[in-house]
């Protein structure tokens, strides 16, 4: 029966790829696009990477054009022939194996398994009626960092966008006769997002065109919808401007084949900060500026790693680097207003407000990643986190903050994860008492929207039992509750709370409880004690639970063997459990070996998946158990088969750039424990790296014959001194200097 399911997902996905390809456009000629300067290391991203592949398990990334950790990300939105779709494909509005598009919006998520944003799509077409769907061929499109293009035949228009961080900016060049024109969707959504009360007014004396609408999407609709404000002008007089119920239709006229150019500002708080970024990011800029502005913004992002290596491993790193950059969200207008989650306006002082962490992954790499290279962001979102609490009613710290209210989406309290490794790390310029009585809070009391469900039952037995009314995913939350309260424990510790750090370090042994000694795994227990009986560690949650529910339902996002290596916060305890670090790692080998046979494939399996995250950790935790041969062995092969410069060229959803800070730290040789100040040990694929540090410092890392044969470390040294453990310390690496690994064809045990 499962294989008729994988079977029939199988058919259906790869009918809809097949129809798009045909209907695609094979016969497009091919058009001259235009080039454009990116710099040095921009010109290794490539913005395709990731848009396209299997539906479930693509990468979830667009090509849009946007600037690091802007509010707008501007570029296509692609449809399945009329439109609807037989299965989700990309959450983020593009995906390349659609042969349409129909438009183009400002906004949306990234990498993420949730539809939302693509405000204010723009149409541009001649007729009278706009059209629905407009095919479009690979042949004529390009991207780069900042920048997106495409020729559109039907409409014999090339279409080119650009960014800065409130902004977007836009320019349509018109080959055909008759009019030009621009049609603004101001009720547009991603996917079947619902967008409500779109309206517009024309200034006819100024020829701005101001508006707004109320979002509606798989997140935003949780907390009643994020309203938003637009504010367009552009550089060629307007012949006539149409506003109907949702819509805004303009009229340049015949332009003789010249381009015009539409800005586009937009605000989450009010119609007059829509114009307020509007003015203050592109006032006596045209789009050429506009673009240069964003590529070199991108230079000086991307250049705060610099590496050395084959130009696929260069496209693959600063690709993946660029993917890192694109969430957390600025959230905060021009003037330091930002809409909080009271729905009300508020002043960042001091500091950005951002928003769209998708924390369950990104807790795991992209924050520490910030810990390291951008400080000032995560200290952004620290202080964010907390205000969101502050302003999120009865909740706490959110788990998955989306535009301007809790999403509620994943399990647990991962904000928790952020916050304790941060102050132990040294960041500690938000208010961490603050923060820790949110996590106490979480803790302790029911706010599943923002944290933990289930916490009654959790306090009360020491783990979740599966046969209290309406559980689900039990194993799972127990195992992610017990690795919160050890971050809450941490930062106890940190802050001087010696009797209360106690507390929550025994309460995060309660992933104890549910290790059954006979199978060595995790299992659903019932609130007698007893292990629930159905029991197959090969059971997935993604196609398997369809009918065998019982079998799956107690795990997230996984089977039981994805999450047998989960306590982060306790991995000698965990190995302990195992009976013997022999055993332990013969298990996590097999487990490693069950990985799917092809990257990004439709049925992940239940072996080892990077492409989601409470396994993404995995190849790393041999080095606990005494061999730190294999580790490197299967870093090296996870960066080596499980990333490419493909459209599929992730092994799953980005989630935030949760996968693509994966690579980056895995690419330089070590990898964040997250929770933690420490980082594993790995095997570097590039030959050099040189980090700028947030603190000033720069630390540089030699991999001495790196090569796809030589992926063993027979020594590494910092400083010159050598390093024998398991482990580099945040505070080693930030005191900067050079690491330099020794690499050879021959394992060390």
């Amino acid at each position: 029966m499962l294989n008729i399911i994988r079977a029939v997902v199988s058919l259906i996905v790869s009918a809809e790829m097949l129809i798009t390809g045909i209907i695609g456009g094979a016969k497009f000629t091919r058009i001259e696009m235009p080039e454009v300067e990116t710099g040095t290391y921009g010109s290794y991203v490539d913005p395709f990477i990731g848009t396209g592949g299997i539906p479930w398990t693509c990468g979830m990334l667009s090509p849009a054009a946007t600037v690091p950790f802007g509010a707008v990300r501007l570029g296509a939105d692609t449809s399945f022939i009329g439109g609807a779709y037989i299965v989700k494909t990309n959450t983020s509005g593009y995906y390349y194996e659609h042969a349409h598009i129909k438009g183009f919006s400002h906004s949306r998520l990234s990498g993420t398994g949730a539809e939302d944003y693509n405000h204010f799509r723009v149409i541009p077409h001649s007729d009278d009626n706009k059209p629905a769907i407009m095919p479009y061929s690979h042949k004529n499109e390009t991207a780069s960092v900042g920048y997106y293009a495409v020729y559109l035949p039907t409409v014999s228009c090339l279409a080119e966008m650009t960014a800065g961080v409130h902004t977007g900016v836009h320019r349509y060049t018109f080959y055909g006769d008759g009019d030009a024109k621009l049609y603004i969707d101001l009720n547009s959504g991603a996917g079947k997002t619902t967008t409500r009360g779109g309206y517009a007014k024309y200034d006819e004396e100024s020829g701005f065109i101001i508006g707004g609408s109320e979002l509606h999407g798989a997140f935003s609709d949780r907390y009643d919808g994020l309203p938003a404000y637009f504010a367009a002008a552009a550089n060629k007089p307007i012949k006539e401007c149409k506003i109907t119920d949702g819509a805004v239709d303009i009229n340049f006229g015949d332009l003789g084949g010249e381009s015009v150019e539409l800005k586009v500002g937009i605000s989450y708080v009010s119609e007059e900060n829509a114009m307020l970024n509007l003015k203050a990011e592109t006032d006596g800029l045209d789009f050429d500026t506009v673009r240069k502005n964003a590529a070199d913004e991108w230079e000086k992002n991307l250049s705060v790693i610099k590496i050395e290596g084959s130009d696929e491993i260069k496209t693959n790193f600063y690709t993946a680097l660029y993917h890192t950059m694109i969430m957390p969200t600025n959230f905060t207008d021009v003037n330091g207003e930002y809409l909080g989650f009271d729905k009300k306006a508020h002043i960042a002082e001091g500091y950005t407000y951002r928003t769209d962490m998708s924390i369950w992954d990104t807790c795991r790499t992209t924050h520490p990643l910030y810990t390291l290279i951008a400080q000032d962001i995560q200290t952004d979102c620290l202080r964010s986190l907390v205000d969101m609490a502050d302003k999120g009613g009865d909740s706490g710290l959110p788990r998955w903050p989306m535009g301007a209210g809790y999403a509620g989406s994943m399990i647990g309290d991962n904000a928790s994860i952020v916050v304790a490794e941060s102050y132990v790390k040294g960041i500690t310029d938000f208010d961490a008492e603050k923060a820790y009585e949110y996590m106490k809070y979480t803790s302790e009391n029911p706010v599943n929207k923002a944290g933990r469900g289930y916490v009654e039952e959790y306090n009360k037995y020491g783990y979740i039992p599966q046969d209290i009314e309406g559980v689900n995913k039990s194993v799972s939350r127990t195992i992610e509750y017990a690795w919160e309260d050890g971050a809450i424990a941490t930062l106890a510790t940190a802050l001087g709370k010696t009797d209360e750090a106690k507390i929550y370090a025994d309460k995060s042994m309660y992933y104890k409880n549910l290790f059954d000694p006979e199978t060595k795994y995790f299992r659903a227990r019932n609130s007698d004690g007893s292990f629930v009986w159905n029991f197959s560690p090969y059971i997935t949650t993604f196609y398997d639970a369809v009918m065998i529910k019982k079998f799956a339902d107690c795990y997230c996002e996984g089977s039981a063997r994805q999450w047998r290596w989960n306590a982060l916060h306790d991995i000698e305890g965990m190995i302990e459990l195992f009976g013997d670090d022999e055993y332990f790692v013969s298990e996590l080998d097999d487990f490693m070996r069950d990985a799917s046979i092809s990257r990004a494939a439709i049925d992940p399996g239940g072996g080892f998946w990077v492409g989601n995250q409470h396994d993404i950790h995995t190849p790393y935790l041999f080095a606990n158990a005494g061999r730190p041969d294999l580790t490197q062995k299967w870093v090296r092969w996870t960066l080596k088969n499980r990333f490419s410069t493909d459209i599929n060229g992730l092994d799953g959803n980005d989630d935030g750039g949760t996968l693509s800070a994966w690579y980056v730290f895995s690419a330089m040789g070590f990898y964040p424990l997250a929770g933690t100040d420490k980082y594993w040990i790995g095997s570097p694929n590039v030959d050099k790296a040189e980090i700028n540090l947030s603190n000033g410092n720069a630390l540089k890392i030699t991999a001495n014959n790196q090569s796809e044969k030589n992926v063993y470390v027979s020594s590494v040294t910092l400083n010159g001194e050598k390093l024998d453990g398991v482990y580099v310390t945040h505070e080693q690496l930030m005191a900067g200097g050079e690491l330099v690994f020794e690499m050879s064809s021959t394992s060390a045990k």
